[in-house]
């Protein structure tokens, strides 16, 4: 059973950084495809970035490209969500999330972190 926990979240001011962290067990995540998602208070859940685990390819938003970037530690089986240059529109839960194919919705996801960017 996958098993997915988010950690890094809290309170930054606009400009500043914050790393998220998604620690997976459960499986071999090889081939997998690994995804971060945030939801703001009143509004639907979003889609931030992806990364494949085997390829490293990735995927990204356009209100985060370029700001934001999504890697993995094989070793550690974790996936990070660096986030610079924050702005409150950024404020929200993320949620890690996890399927085993890219032509699969996502079906595993983790608690979610709380994310506040003040201004």
């Amino acid at each position: 059973q996958v098993q997915l926990v988010e950690s890094g979240g809290g309170l930054v001011q606009a400009g500043g950084s914050l790393r998220l962290s998604c620690a997976a067990s459960g499986r071999t995540f090889s081939g997998y495809v690994m995804g971060w998602f945030r939801q703001a208070p009143g509004k639907e859940r979003e889609f931030v970035a992806t990364i494949r685990w085997s390829s490293g390819n990735t995927e990204y938003a356009d209100s985060v490209k370029g700001r934001f970037t999504i890697s993995r530690d094989n070793a550690k089986n974790t996936v990070y969500l660096q986030m610079n240059s924050l702005k409150p529109e950024d404020t929200a839960v993320y949620y890690c999330a996890a399927k085993a194919s890219i032509f699969l919705e996502f079906d595993n996801w983790g608690q979610g972190t709380q994310v506040t960017v003040s201004s």
